[in-house]
């Protein structure tokens, strides 16, 4: 018999909706969520190990997305008691120096796979039972704009997770791209030239701010 197979939301795509319960009470997302950015991501389980790393790493860094105007919002399909009594068994633990750990961001039951099968974060060759570790990245306007799959083994990088955010902040404001592991504070890519004349004066044209490799490739240099 063929496994029955869900279709994820592509880039670019409205989130779909959906109200759950959570740990923090009631969401209707992305309603609720309108004018900030949001992590919308799932684990396998509830009391594994690998998930409860992740959560005390998000706990973590709550503030540091908080002044990214960015909301963390979790999902597995266990039971809210379950979330419940693993959130606060999480709080006695220590790892990496954290602890004391509360975990304020919702937690949605899911136990109907729901919300999984709308985002696709069920995935039979991995688990029937279980999400995937997926995170998207969705705006303010409710638009996905990234999208991360992990393995129910590898642990995820959060370092990366805000790195996109950033990138992503940075380019809607700017309208520029940011090069391979862009950071903060570094030099920007300004989008192709659309003509043969652009692209020659781009070469020619002599600027404190901007440098060309090629006429296709050229930086503005951003202040320190």
């Amino acid at each position: 018999m063929e496994e029955e197979r869900f279709a994820m939301p592509l880039i670019g795509d409205k989130a779909p909706s959906f109200v759950a319960t959570t740990t923090q009470g009631e969401i209707n997302f992305p309603k609720d969520y309108e004018g900030k950015w949001v992590i919308l991501f799932s684990h396998p389980a509830d009391f594994t190990p690998v998930c409860t790393t992740e959560f005390m790493t998000f706990t973590s860094m709550l503030d540091e997305f908080k002044e990214l105007n960015t909301e963390l919002v979790g999902l597995s399909v266990d039971s809210l008691y379950a979330h419940i009594a693993w959130l606060r068994r999480i709080n006695e633990l220590e790892w990496k120096g954290m602890k004391n750990l509360d975990v304020t961001f919702p937690l949605i039951e899911d136990i109907k796979m729901d919300v999984a099968k709308k985002y696709g974060m069920i995935q039979p060759n991995q688990s029937n039972t279980q999400a995937v570790r997926a995170v998207f990245v969705i705006d303010p306007n409710g638009v996905i704009r990234t999208i991360l799959y992990y393995p129910l083994s590898t642990g995820r990088n959060f370092d990366e997770i805000k790195r996109i955010i950033q990138a992503l902040q940075k380019t809607d404001k700017d309208n520029v791209a940011t090069p391979a592991d862009w950071r903060p504070g570094q030099d920007v890519i300004i989008p192709p030239a659309g003509s043969c004349g652009t692209a020659k004066e781009r070469m020619e044209e002599k600027s404190d701010d901007k440098y060309c490799l090629d006429w296709f490739m050229c930086f503005k240099k951003e202040s320190k």
